[in-house]
């Protein structure tokens, strides 16, 4: 399996996310990633609310068993209304997919988004 060297969003995808969080704030949000890796860079095309996702203060889940199989989910997104964008021990021990993002309260840019792969390691955030 190629080794992740960042996550790639298109502007108007990660505007995208940083609206819904703000639109959603104070509760987290909980969404999935769908992309392609290009030389060693994750392209996240778009991203997908999961069925039955539950969005409240101080937590956010879905269940995998409602999800059909589609390798093209390559991780997830949620936010930190906190502000800090380090991942809990909960975030790693619930890692579905490739990569986690989170995005943090005030949700205005790339400055307040934060990608990681499996093992915890921070990986560059790319926008185009």
């Amino acid at each position: 399996m190629e080794k992740l060297r960042g996550v790639g969003f298109p502007a108007e995808v990660l505007e995208g996310l940083l609206a819904y969080a703000r639109h959603m704030h104070p509760r987290e949000i909980l969404l999935l990633l769908r992309g392609k890796i290009s030389e060693g860079i994750l392209w996240i095309k778009e991203f997908l609310i999961p069925p039955f996702a539950v969005h409240s203060e101080g937590f956010s889940s879905f269940s995998p068993w409602f999800l059909p199989l589609d390798p093209s989910i390559a991780g997830t997104v949620h936010s930190h209304p906190s502000g800090s964008l380090k991942p809990s021990v909960e975030d790693l021990n619930h890692f579905y997919g490739r990569v986690m993002v989170i995005v943090a309260h005030p949700y205005h840019s790339e400055s307040d988004t934060a990608a990681y792969s499996k093992d915890g390691r921070r990986l560059p955030v790319i926008t185009k």
